[in-house]
């Protein structure tokens, strides 16, 4: 079952699930892209990584693509690269200096809500336009664990459960102590959490059978 999930889940594979929302979903980002001045645009990616890029077919173009992670990643095209840097923390860029901040499933790996303030205050400061995806709470499967209904229930369950079994994409912690890491770092996040954090965005919702499977926040037009 665990790899059924996977499967579905993989958003490499380009016949999965997951793959399917993703085109759909940047389908929305190519609209704000269109909705930018200039031909070459700075595109911070926080949290990203080369492979999403290529899929796309953005590699070898004319926008510049910067890779945001705490840990570099390895990059193949001219146009792409990668920096060492935390979400909450972008004080490398100026106010305004970005043209798009892409960001998929990323601010829910944050611990707490303090940081995903802190790292949507930081988007918000330095993009002239932002997008920004993340999975939904309500939405019963947990995209993470692949686990269903996962992320309601209590904390030392979800503890129990990662300390004695690989999940999703998790492996099998050996220590409590991992394991309470490795679920408090996950905080998936409400509709009405989102539209704190972003304000100034229209927030789209993605569906599955009828039930919030992620939101998007995106600058709204105009801006």
């Amino acid at each position: 079952m665990r790899k059924i999930l996977q499967n579905l889940a993989n958003s490499v594979s380009s016949d999965s699930l997951a793959s399917k929302f993703r085109r759909e979903r940047f389908k929305l980002f190519l609209e704000l892209l269109s909705s930018c001045s200039g031909e070459s645009l700075t595109i911070l990616d926080v949290g990203g990584w080369e492979r999403f890029w290529e899929i796309q077919g953005f590699v070898n173009t004319k926008h510049k693509i910067i890779l945001l992670n705490l840990d570099p990643v390895e990059t193949h095209y001219p146009n792409i690269t990668s920096v060492i840097g935390d979400a909450r923390d972008l004080s490398r860029y100026a106010d305004g200096s970005i043209d798009i901040v892409f960001s998929n499933s990323v601010i829910e790996h944050l611990f707490t809500f303090e940081n995903q303030m802190k790292m949507a205050n930081e988007v918000r400061r330095v993009a002239k336009k932002y997008f920004v995806q993340t999975p939904s709470f309500y939405f019963p499967l947990e995209p993470h664990f692949l686990f269903p209904f996962f992320h309601w229930m209590p904390l030392l369950l979800r503890v129990f459960l990662v300390r004695h079994y690989s999940l999703g994409w998790y492996t099998k912690c050996n220590t409590k102590e991992e394991a309470l890491k490795v679920v408090t770092e996950i905080q998936l996040m409400k509709k009405s959490e989102i539209k704190k954090l972003f304000s100034d965005a229209v927030i789209r919702t993605e569906r599955l059978f009828g039930i919030s499977k992620s939101y998007i926040a995106i600058t709204k037009t105009g801006k």
